[in-house]
């Protein structure tokens, strides 16, 4: 009768984790083709929460990369020979994928007190409100994930249309988390250049270049499409991917396309 205080409490420990935090859970598995790799694969999922857990073995993709690539195959299949700026890229799977197949590929970031346009650890320094790229002069802009981390998205919306060719494309992913409701600002920058958060706890989002992350600016929801129309006069198409024999499958994998007009 010793033991039954300890049995007790392993059975609370149990019965108050989730799926998700048992290590020993079995993970879910597919085979399947990666279009991040270009290359048959098997996914593997460790963790119920897909949209940053289901990965490729090969390449480490994730389901909204994979979203990414899949598009611009179907869409552009002629990407390897057009001009393209990815801004923020995580160096892996489809971003790896367009620098080395992409026989025009620039990758940028941006770093506060550089030149803009100056090339800075290996990237080109660019701020997406306020963009260097001469008009007209790029064929794909590619976001994976940033639209939610800018002060002013009304302004990128503008410059990514300036500087896109006619027929060109901004093709992005960015989490629409309000769905059906309205996007909402959650910090503002103000005058003097000091952040304003508009929510009780700021949220932050990993930063492949910055250990402390990158704010969340911006809850977007299904009408992104009508911010842009409005910023830019361009139509957004929404392209929403179920199909598990790719690896795609999983919450706020929508892929964007603001395509210019010839």
């Amino acid at each position: 009768m010793k033991f039954m205080p300890v049995v007790k409490y392993w059975l609370n420990v149990l019965r108050h984790r989730s799926s998700r935090e048992r290590p020993w859970k079995r993970p879910f598995k597919s085979h399947g083709f990666c279009y991040s790799c270009n290359q048959p694969t098997e996914f593997i999922a460790y963790d119920d929460w897909w949209r940053d857990h289901f990965k490729c073995v090969k390449c480490g993709s994730i389901p909204r990369e994979r979203a990414v690539m899949f598009c611009l195959e179907r869409f552009f299949p002629e990407w390897r020979d057009l001009t393209i700026h990815e801004s923020s890229p995580v160096m892996r799977a489809t971003s790896l994928r367009l620098a080395r197949e992409a026989k025009n590929y620039t990758a940028s970031q941006f770093y506060a007190g550089v030149e803009p346009g100056a090339t800075q650890h290996g990237f080109r320094n660019e701020n997406l409100e306020k963009l260097t790229f001469a008009d007209e002069s790029i064929d794909l802009h590619v976001t994976q994930d940033v639209l939610e981390h800018v002060f002013n998205p009304s302004r990128v919306f503008k410059e990514i249309a300036r500087t896109l060719k006619p027929g060109g494309a901004h093709v992005f992913t960015t989490p629409l988390v309000n769905k059906n409701q309205p996007s909402v600002a959650t910090a503002r920058l103000r005058k003097d250049g000091t952040i304003e958060h508009l929510l009780e706890k700021p949220e932050y989002h990993g930063n492949p270049i910055s250990a402390e992350g990158s704010l969340v600016t911006m809850h977007w929801g299904y009408d992104i499409c009508e911010h842009i129309f409005r910023a830019c006069g361009i139509f957004t198409r929404m392209i929403f991917i179920d199909a598990l024999e790719f690896g795609i499958r999983a919450e706020y994998i929508e892929v964007l396309i603001t395509q210019k007009p010839k």
